[in-house]
């Protein structure tokens, strides 16, 4: 069987207080992409996760040991990741590819949220992949409605930025909101993407604020959003902890003449705003 565990964009990264157990209170609104890991699923001897040309931890095998440990008897599987989602881009690509194997048992193991969260921070979110506005340190998940469908341009720049280097670079200098402040702009974007509306019309609250952490430690991000910009996007902005920079559209044809002005070998147009 072949399933597909779709990206994630951040259309918007608000951030908090940090809290006691090291990690930071959010405010950020998902939604899912079409650019999306393909993943083979096949009855084996014993559990087996293959991820050609991916060395490293594996969030897809940790989800399917995390399962074993509460008790379910499924079969043995075999899985095959073909990874078309950049690594270490801020697209969620490895938390999409645990969330899919969670979604395999479901009704069958108690708490899938709850497990997805010690698997992984972006985890929770990707169960269902939706419009979703996300909170705490993403494991508060609420469902909005579907945008009409848009399109994106994603520029990875290569990848490889660490999600805790960025946090840390965050603090050092000192960026961050008050914990009111952010349940303010939780509940404008509750309010402005609650009826199903399109991103590109609350422009405005579309900006993450590890964007400076991000072009500190990477400054070529400030290039890519520049060429963006200039490209004719209404909206660019950085996804997750970077280095991804994404313009937003209306539709494919206007994100594919803006990927065809801009030049660059990195460059993905994709839908957005449904899972595949």
């Amino acid at each position: 069987m072949l399933v597909h565990a779709p990206a994630k964009l951040n259309l918007c990264l608000f951030l908090g207080p940090r809290r006691r157990d090291g990690r930071h209170d959010l405010c950020s609104l998902f939604e899912p992409l079409a650019l999306a890991d393909q993943i083979e699923l096949s009855e084996g001897a014993r559990d087996e996760v293959l991820c050609p040309g991916i060395e490293g931890e594996n969030l897809a095998a940790r989800a399917l040991e995390a399962l074993r440990a509460r008790g379910w008897d499924h079969p043995p599987l075999r899985l095959r990741i073909e990874k078309r989602i950049p690594v270490g881009a801020g697209l969620g690509g490895g938390s999409a590819d645990a969330a899919m194997i969670l979604r395999i048992a479901a009704g069958q193991v108690e708490d899938l949220p709850a497990l997805a969260a010690e698997i992984g921070a972006d985890v929770p979110s990707q169960l269902v992949p939706s419009l979703a506005l996300v909170e705490g340190a993403g494991e508060r998940v609420e469902r909005l409605p579907d945008p009409p469908l848009h399109a994106v341009v994603l520029l990875p720049g290569g990848g490889g930025l660490s999600t805790a280097e960025v946090f840390a670079e965050a603090d050092r200098l000192g960026l961050g909101r008050g914990g009111a402040e952010l349940e303010g702009l939780a509940a404008r974007l509750r309010r402005l993407a609650g009826d199903g509306a399109s991103p590109l019309s609350y422009r405005e609250l579309l900006a993450n604020d590890l964007e400076p952490a991000a072009r500190s430690l990477r400054p070529e991000i400030g290039v890519a959003l520049d060429a963006l910009r200039d490209s004719g996007a209404p909206v660019a902005a950085l996804t997750g902890s970077g280095p991804t920079a994404f313009g937003l559209f209306g539709d494919l044809a206007a994100a594919r003449d803006a990927a065809t002005r801009i030049d660059r070998d990195d460059a993905i147009v994709c839908a957005a705003g449904r899972a595949p």
